[in-house]
């Protein structure tokens, strides 16, 4: 196989800057900051994608895009099937990465935390939400276990659809939601000359420290 030379893909970072000043003490409020902007953003489609990365119970990091749904001071919420790969890891080690890239803003986000499942209340508001589509595929997937063909589950979800046709469909035990409470929070701005701006904020003893990081 020839060796693909990607030394040639390259920008310049020149859209904004980032002082530590911007931030006035609060990360979480910084945060909501740029994620309206991202949000309003005409070509970003979804500013609420995120990476989530775990450590698996082979040892081995894994990484992979989830939603975020809900943030306050407290921290960042998605939901996923507890019994999928990602909530046994989560199981496992309750320490995660969250990392949002807006490519337009030329932005990162890269957020430490510690994870802790919401409240089975909380999980059936957020679940009565969701499209009935979306309900029954919690009920149909048996996430990250092997299937031997995707039939298997389109049949699940036919007979599920006739079984809930007139019946509200209760959230399943084994699906929910996290709260990642952050205990660091790093913003990324790209700029000239690949000097990005980087401010980083840690939690300790209840506030929040800030600093500028080399890029």
């Amino acid at each position: 196989m020839n060796k693909e030379d990607l030394g040639h893909l390259r920008k310049s970072y020149d859209k904004s800057t980032l002082e530590a000043s911007d931030l006035k003490g609060d990360p979480m409020a910084f945060f909501k900051f740029w994620f309206e902007q991202a949000h309003q953003h005409p070509e970003i489609e979804e500013a609420n994608a995120m990476t989530l990365a775990t450590l698996g119970l082979d040892d081995f990091p894994k990484a992979r895009i989830v939603l975020l749904k809900a943030f306050t001071e407290e921290g960042f919420v998605f939901y996923t099937n507890y019994q999928s790969e990602k909530g046994m890891s989560i199981a496992h080690h309750p320490k995660v990465g969250l990392s949002f890239f807006w490519a337009p803003l030329e932005r990162q986000v890269i957020i430490k935390g510690e994870v802790e499942k919401l409240t089975s209340e909380a999980s059936d508001t957020y679940f009565k939400s969701r499209p009935k589509g979306s309900q029954l595929g919690a009920l149909v997937s048996d996430q990250s276990r092997v299937i031997s063909d995707r039939s298997i589950m389109e049949a699940k979800l036919e007979a599920l659809e006739i079984e809930y046709k007139s019946k509200p469909i209760e959230r399943p035990e084994h699906w929910g939601g996290y709260k990642v409470k952050p205990i660091c929070v790093e913003f990324w701005q790209g700029r000239p000359n690949r000097l990005h701006d980087r401010i980083r904020c840690k939690l300790q003893s209840g506030y929040w420290t800030i600093e500028r990081l080399a890029p």
